[in-house]
């Protein structure tokens, strides 16, 4: 299994001669990234803005999931929940989404624009989490110390930081240094994306991988 990151939140995660999944699809114009050229079968909407909802983006016309629920699509199962459940949404806050991805027994959790630490109970719902896809730079979703607080909780195997400040965007956001720091980290070598051979392959302590950007 491959996970490649495009920037922002928009992640696409495959498997050879398997279904395809695209996970928070981005408007360029808007987050300021290079425009998405993507394929996939699946793809995975948190919540309606223009930097996580941009489906336009994704040719070969995918299976669109769009919130809450349980989807099984050519074999990978999908598990929608609500996140934020405690929390006063203001006017014209979306309402987020997170999605737990089954793919083939490798279980990736993308918690989208996530501004709260869950609560016991609700992490428990998801069962084990392997690979997590974990928002760090403020600004609408979860700050470098919050993130820190919900990987203990979820305590997967492989931590990948999204949604922070780079060169390459326009958007206001926290570098993610402070991730690092917070997380008793230096510096991380960065990879092209993330392989995993199987769960058996994966690391037994909670291990971050940053994933480079942007991808042609």
């Amino acid at each position: 299994m491959e996970i490649t990151w495009y920037g922002h939140s928009c992640f696409r995660i495959t498997e050879r001669g398997q279904t395809a999944v695209v996970c928070d699809p981005y408007d360029s114009q808007t987050v300021g990234y290079q425009p998405l050229k993507l394929k996939a079968d699946i793809v995975t909407i948190s919540h309606e803005s223009p930097s996580h909802s941009f489906v336009k983006a994704v040719k070969s016309d995918p299976y669109i999931i769009n919130g809450p629920g349980e989807y099984e699509i050519g074999g990978v199962f999908i598990t929608g929940l609500r996140t934020d459940q405690h929390k006063k949404r203001e006017n014209g806050q979306p309402v987020n989404t997170l999605y737990l991805i089954d793919f083939g027994g490798m279980n990736i959790v993308h918690l989208g624009d996530m501004l709260q630490v869950p609560s016991q109970a609700e992490v428990e719902s998801l069962g084990p989490v392997h690979i997590a896809l974990v928002p760090v730079g403020d600004a609408g979703s979860l700050n470098a110390a919050k993130a820190s607080e919900v990987i203990s909780l979820f305590e997967p195997n492989i931590v990948i930081p999204m949604h922070y400040q780079t060169p390459a965007t326009n958007l206001k956001l926290d570098p993610i240094g402070k991730f690092l720091k917070e997380m008793g980290l230096s510096t991380v070598e960065t990879l092209p994306s993330l392989k995993v051979a199987s769960v058996a392959a994966l690391p037994e302590e909670t291990q971050v991988s940053v994933l480079d950007y942007p991808h042609e």
